[in-house]
């Protein structure tokens, strides 16, 4: 089982191997043919990996999460159109939180980026 860092304490504790998005492409690439993965993260990867390495058996982690939408907007002409946004001097999808939340947030962000090493593999 691998696993994202964003998702539950309680599957990352399980997993055997916790990392990034590149990470878990890095690991599920270099396995040999026949290997079996439980992948725990966003879905549309998971098909795409499943598509790229037919030659294993890469399944979705949790059947009843549906598709980020957020994450598909995370392309080439999103980028473009927010980075041309911001040298126009317009902002946009800027976020706002209470601070009690953006406390939280960074928490969990400074945790994920604590992960050890580029493949976060457990001993």
């Amino acid at each position: 089982m691998i696993v994202h860092p964003e998702c539950t304490f309680e599957v990352v504790s399980e997993a055997d191997v916790v990392g990034s998005t590149e990470a878990i492409i890095a690991a599920i690439s270099a396995s040999p043919p026949g290997s079996a993965w439980a992948v725990g993260t966003e879905l549309n990867l998971v098909k795409r990996l499943a598509q790229d390495f037919p030659e294993q058996e890469i399944v979705f982690l949790d059947h009843s999460v549906c598709f980020c939408a957020t994450m598909n907007r995370i392309d080439l002409p999103h980028l473009v159109w927010a980075l041309e946004s911001l040298a126009d001097g317009t902002l946009v999808n800027q976020i706002t939180v209470d601070p009690e939340t953006s406390r939280w947030a960074k928490v969990a962000l400074d945790r994920m980026l604590a992960l050890p090493g580029p493949s976060g593999l457990k001993d």
